[in-house]
């Protein structure tokens, strides 16, 4: 098969991936002689724009191969979609696999170009690094036995005990089961943290709010009483940093609760409250109206959760102004947000929430909850534009997640390669890099249950609750893990445990996958990976914003390459039961069943400098 174009080869486009506003875009085509092709057009369309047609010079020969080259400069931020057509029999490339064009006389589909803004930086302090999620009532109790603060929370004393599912209205207590866990708890376990390669702590929600999972926050500029206090947090920040550990908190800025200091609607901060009080303060954040069913606009329809106006001058104000919440809690030793919801969020307020962030210096992290290519995303009409610079610094990457499950489920090495690169190729090279890959949240099932247990399929909490897979599926289930973690630890983006999944905790989605960590296992052969892949992207530089680049996708084997400044690697992941060899960097590999190998290979090129802790 002759190459005529590849958008993920630089004999062929560079920049590879996307583009900064503003820097020159050079795009080539090589096509035989034979083809009889001599005046080849770049078709480009902006995003919600009309095609544009650009003629293909002729450059020169090699051979019996013509070459044709342009450069384009775009100065717009945005999506370009591109195609060319040959001007000859109908016949136009589309983009194929893994970024190798198609000649078609059909309709295909287009190459993406994203242009980004020039300045567009995000933290240094992520090179090299490893994020750690915990959801904080279930870590560890640091302080044994903590009465409850408020009447309604159920204490759970036994912490093997699942925690409850029964719906509310059934007479259960979703949501109001508390194990206790605490900042003290945490930073009672920053050595075991640091130990384990941590360098961020992704914290759920902390502020006062009166469900477990706290995303119905109660008051905003206050730590739940049942976590600690406010000087408890700091502590803990300034004592996570000597370990070379920074946290960043769960901003839920898309609605509270309704049972909150703002809205009131239960009454429990007196009579004051939005609900009940139509000159109060507050009153504006909500919209009422009786056109809605509970005489709200709540989120997603739970009455519980009532949406804010996120334009709402007074609201902004008091989220991104000078001592709102932001830098109240940044001033407290937090460095950074993710934001729930990014998606609902709209992308001016995305920005204000970026530059108080990034008042308090240019390590402060903004990462954003989006499941989809976040390019890509449309959100109610309009195509989102928070990942170009001016918003976010990178989003939870599920698309990688869902290329890694679905290679380790019997899926082909081909179809998580092509998932995995248009991602590469799609978001600006900052975001990609500081990107949070992950392999399973607190909105996810477990790795080991989603790699190995049964499909949930629409069952009911009953059906998943107490579910654990018998020995040999579990024995399985960790050869699994541990290949999961290779190519986490291994892609572009920076990886992230979800505290727990280290010793094979299991459980579908909510609750079951917040179960209270278990720190009675004896599982013990997935946390010395970790230590030794955290080391690796530590050291080794192709991983800290390396080039990617698939060198083989065949069947139960992908192979990639990470190109770094001084060090290249090449990482071979063998799913198959059997004995595969390949050649990796030159030579030839020989990897065993469920399996990887990682080469390394050193340049002479004067090292950078290293990320500071």
């Amino acid at each position: 098969m002759d190459h005529l174009f590849n958008s993920l080869d630089s004999q062929w486009k560079t920049p590879r991936g996307a583009a900064r506003a503003g820097e020159p875009v050079r795009l080539a085509l090589t096509i035989p002689e034979s083809y009889g092709f001599v005046e080849p057009r770049l078709v480009l369309t902006k995003d919600g724009g009309s095609p544009v047609e650009y003629r293909m010079p002729w450059t020169g020969r090699e051979g019996e191969v013509d070459r044709f080259e342009l450069t384009l400069t775009l100065k717009e931020t945005g999506l370009y979609f591109y195609y060319f057509d040959l001007y000859s029999d109908y016949r136009k490339l589309y983009r194929g696999d893994l970024g190798e064009a198609l000649l078609t006389r059909e309709s295909g589909s287009c190459w993406q170009l994203t242009v980004y803004e020039a300045d567009f930086a995000t933290p240094a302090a992520l090179r090299g690094g490893m994020l750690y999620q915990i959801f904080p009532d279930r870590f560890f109790e640091g302080h044994p036995h903590t009465v409850m603060p408020f009447a309604d929370r159920v204490y759970r004393a036994n912490k093997q005990g699942e925690p409850y599912f029964w719906p509310n209205e059934q007479g259960g207590q979703l949501n109001l089961d508390y194990y206790g866990g605490d900042f003290e708890g945490i930073r009672q376990k920053l050595p075991y943290l640091a130990g384990l390669g941590v360098s961020w702590i992704y914290l759920n929600p902390i502020f006062e709010a009166h469900a477990n999972h706290r995303y119905n926050t109660a008051d905003y500029l206050n730590a739940d009483p049942l976590l600690g206090t406010n000087e408890e947090f700091t502590r803990l920040c300034k004592e996570a940093k000597e370990q070379g550990i920074r946290i960043i908190l769960d901003g839920v800025f898309s609605h509270t609760g309704s049972d909150s200091r703002y809205f009131n609607r239960e009454g429990r901060y007196g009579r004051g409250g939005a609900y009940h009080d139509p000159n109060s303060p507050y009153r504006c954040w909500y919209d009422f109206d009786k056109k809605y069913p509970c005489g709200y606009r709540s989120w997603w329809g739970f009455d519980t959760l009532p949406e804010v106006r996120e334009d709402e001058p007074a609201y902004q104000q008091f989220i991104c102004g000078e001592g709102g919440v932001i830098d109240t809690w940044m001033r407290r030793g937090a460095s950074g947000f993710r934001l729930d919801v990014a998606d609902e969020l709209p992308d001016d307020f995305i920005e204000a929430i970026r530059r108080a962030v990034k008042a308090h210096g240019p390590d402060s992290y903004l990462l954003g909850e989006v499941w989809e290519d976040a390019t890509t995303k449309v959100a109610y009409g309009v195509r989102r534009t928070y990942l170009l610079g001016k918003g976010l610094d990178g989003v939870m990457n599920y698309p990688f997640r869902t290329a890694i499950l679905d290679f380790l489920r019997g899926g082909s090495a081909l179809a998580a390669a092509e998932q995995i690169t248009a991602i590469c190729e799609h978001y600006p090279a900052p975001a990609l890099h500081a990107a949070m890959n992950h392999l399973g949240t607190h909105d996810t099932e477990r790795i080991l249950t989603a790699l190995e247990d049964e499909p949930s399929a629409g069952r009911d909490r009953y059906w998943q609750s107490g579910r654990r897979l018998p020995r040999p599926k579990y024995d399985h289930g960790i050869r699994l893990v541990r290949l999961a973690y290779a190519l986490l630890f291994t892609l572009p983006g920076v990886p992230c445990v979800y505290y727990g999944d280290e010793i094979g905790m299991q459980g579908y989605r909510d609750p079951f996958n917040r179960a209270y960590y278990d720190w009675d296992s004896t599982e013990n052969r997935i946390k010395p990976l970790l230590r030794q892949l955290a080391k690796l992207r530590r050291e080794c530089d192709a991983f800290w914003e390396g080039e990617f680049r698939v060198t083989r996708a065949d069947g139960g084997l992908l192979q990639y390459r990470r190109t770094g400044p001084t060090e290249t690697a090449e990482i071979v992941v063998n799913r198959t039961p059997r004995l595969l060899a390949t050649r990796a960097l030159g030579k030839v590999t020989e990897v065993n069943p469920f399996s990887f190998t990682v080469v390394v290979e050193d340049t002479d090129k004067v090292p950078p400098e290293r990320p500071a802790p």
